[in-house]
């Protein structure tokens, strides 16, 4: 009798099992989404390196994509392709440009979208207005600290482009004012520069309209003023926080970064 009862109990509890698997209750695992990490202009994929690894150290699935930093629509659509290799809910995170990137990237499987003192613009905005020194003082990118070069490019006039980059002598006390002369040099070494005419390009329909979004101010910014970082997160009705930092908080403060893309996963 007592073999019976114990088979019975065996039998009731896999059925229990079975049904919260079917249900979607406890016994079945929570799939986190992709975490796709867009960097900005004047740098590369690595910028990311250290948030990455702590979102990784969490759980999730990071992915990096390039950024052309060729314009909005452009880059937009790069990011797309990447997006369209992974299967299931994504999370999109954008720092400085890429903020201008995955706010024309329009997928329905994104449940999340981060700003990482990053440019959030509206329908027809241009990044540059971000920039307007009348409305937002403060931003140090300027001449001589930021130069133009010709660059092949495929998307320009003739096969050619202009670009823009941070110069070296200026990189570290505009761009990332709290990290060492080592790490900068080494930003500087995968520093990436962009074309100056994806600053004027209109944005489209921006997709933090329709979608969850959270901002992260570098509160010591020298290239996006905090004034228009605060501006554009009210604007949008992200969940915004603040960090004492400078632009490159992704490097200077992955901690902070990280936390706020965990925050903003779906529980």
């Amino acid at each position: 009798m007592r073999r019976r009862r114990t088979i019975r109990g065996q039998m009731a509890a896999l059925a229990i099992v079975l049904v919260a698997a079917v249900s979607g209750g406890p016994a079945q695992a929570q799939t986190l989404p992709t975490i796709v990490l867009v960097h900005g202009a004047f740098a590369d994929t690595t910028s990311w390196d250290r948030v990455a690894a702590l979102l990784r150290e969490r759980g999730y699935r990071v992915v990096t994509p390039d950024n052309p930093l060729r314009g909005p629509a452009y880059d937009a659509a790069a990011v797309q392709r990447t997006l369209d290799t992974i299967a299931g809910p994504m999370v999109l995170v954008g720092h400085s440009y890429g903020g201008f990137v995955i706010s024309n990237v329009h997928d329905p499987r994104v449940e999340s979208l981060v700003y990482i003192a990053a440019f959030a613009p509206g329908q027809g905005e241009i990044a540059q207005a971000a920039l307007d020194p009348i409305r937002f003082p403060g931003s140090q990118l300027l001449p001589p600290a930021l130069q133009v070069k010709i660059v092949d490019d495929p998307q320009g006039i003739a096969g050619k482009n202009v670009d823009g980059y941070v110069a070296p002598a200026s990189f570290n006390s505009v761009f990332a004012q709290d990290v060492d002369s080592a790490t900068a040099a080494d930003m500087l070494a995968h520093q990436r520069s962009i074309a100056l005419a994806a600053n004027l390009e209109p944005s489209g329909p921006p997709s933090w309209s329709s979608t969850p979004s959270w901002y992260l101010v570098s509160a010591g910014d020298r290239v996006i003023p905090p004034s228009s970082q605060r501006f554009m997160a009210q604007r949008m009705g992200a969940r915004t926080s603040e960090v004492d930092s400078s632009h490159a908080s992704l490097v200077s403060q992955p901690e902070s970064v990280a936390a706020v893309v965990d925050a903003a996963v779906p529980r």
